[in-house]
Parts: structure tokens; C-alpha cells; sequence
């Protein structure tokens, strides 16, 4: 199976559906697609890892059903590498993983990697970036938490902008291909700011699904975007 890519130069906001209603769940995927979105965010979390349980491959394998967009699946969990393909199979086309879940990092980078899905590394705010250290190479994507996760509808954290930024200059560095993404707290007053700090991609949940009007909330958020 090949995976819808996302991948691209261009600033890319992916609603999260943690936040969306879930009795309308292929509803809502439409509405957001159709309103402009780039990628849908799908949060799955386990009680164990954060406090709050969401959803599994069955949901993820439905939403790959009902939508176009890249799947991009954010793996809030312990043990991920017990799911990787499972959620793979189901249609996710990013898998992130928790840095401070994975005693073997690097082994559950090559495993993602292996399965054909674009392959992330997420960092929680108070984790440093010296963890992706052996494995930045490696990756497609790292996702900068802006809050800490488990739960919709936090604040963002401004001093994630330094570590956004730092980022930024490493991968620029080394000159990899490897995006940032920010996920927590993303609203059309803020992601300006992510976006001049270095981010790529926009995770945004309550800002858009609890909004009235979906593409106007994106078309707001573009218009914060700095241009090329």
C-alpha cells in the first residue's frame, strides 16, 4: 500500500479529529477536506501513556475509507511497536511514536520506516532535543508538543517557539528533508508565530472543529502564514 505522501515544501495544517464529533465522524473528515485541510490528524492515545483513551486501527481503517487526506497518526501510547502495522494497514501514511516511550528509538524508527509510512519521532515540551540526536537522520517528521498531551483543548506553550527554532537550525544544518510539526494549542493568533519559528506542519483540533465555519478558520490560519 502506498501512502498518501503530505509531504511538500508548502505550510500543510492538519486538523486533529480528537476534536471533532465523533457521532459524525466520516462527516466531519469530509467537511474538514473539503474546507481545505492538508492532513487529518488522528490522535491515539491508551490510558497508560497519557491519561485518556481514544481510538484504534478499526476507526483509523474507517477514516481512511471516507477521506483523501494523509492520514497522519500520532501514537500517544506505550509499547507502539507492538501497533505499528496494524496501524499502517489500516491506512495511517505518518506514524509518529513518543521518544520517551521507545527504549530502542532507533529500532521503532527502522520499523516504521519498513511498513512504508512516513516516519515521525514526537518530543513531550519538557524533553530535549538531544533525543533525536541518533535518529534525526532517519526521520520525515519530529513533532514539537505544545502542550502536554492527553487531552484537547489546551494552551499553547510559548517557550516551545526556542525549541521550535533550535530545531529548525539543526535540520537546516545538516541539510535534512525533514519537516517539524506542532501539535498543541495551534489557533489562528498563534500559528504565525510556529511558522516563523520554523514549523511546517499545523496540528489544530479545537480551533477548527469548534469553530462555525471550517474554511474560514483555515483560510484564516493560511493567511497568518508567512509567504515564500
Amino acid at each position: 500500500m502506498s501512502p498518501k505522501s503530505g509531504a511538500g515544501p508548502a505550510p500543510r495544517i492538519a486538523p486533529s479529529i480528537l476534536s471533532a464529533d465523533f457521532a459524525r465522524l466520516a462527516e466531519e473528515a469530509g467537511a474538514v477536506a473539503a474546507a481545505g485541510a492538508d492532513l487529518l490528524h488522528v490522535d491515539v492515545m491508551d490510558g497508560h501513556f497519557v491519561p485518556s483513551i481514544t481510538l484504534g486501527p478499526p476507526i483509523v481503517a474507517c477514516l481512511d475509507r471516507v477521506t483523501d487526506l494523509p492520514l497522519d497518526v500520532h501514537l500517544m501510547i506505550e509499547r507502539p511497536e507492538r501497533l505499528i502495522e496494524a496501524f499502517r494497514k489500516a491506512g495511517a501514511d505518518w506514524i509518529s511514536v513518543h521518544a520517551e516511550a521507545c527504549p530502542h528509538l532507533h529500532r521503532v524508527v527502522q520499523q516504521i520506516r519498513e511498513t512504508g509510512a512516513r516516519a515521525g519521532v514526537a518530543l513531550n515540551p519538557a524533553t530535549p532535543l538531544d533525543h533525536l540526536d541518533l535518529v534525526l537522520p532517519e526521520l520525515d517528521f519530529v513533532v514539537v508538543m505544545s502542550v502536554n498531551p492527553g487531552f484537547g483543548g489546551q494552551k499553547f506553550i510559548p517557550g516551545c517557539l526556542g525549541k521550535i527554532r533550535e530545531l529548525r537550525e539543526r535540520i537546516d544544518r545538516a541539510a535534512l528533508a525533514v519537516d517539524i510539526e506542532v501539535d498543541g494549542g495551534i489557533k489562528v493568533d498563534n500559528i504565525g508565530d510556529a511558522a516563523r519559528a520554523g514549523a511546517d506542519v499545523f496540528v489544530a483540533g479545537s480551533a477548527v472543529f469548534e469553530s462555525p465555519d471550517y474554511r474560514a478558520t483555515l483560510a484564516a490560519m493560511r493567511e497568518r502564514l508567512p509567504r515564500a
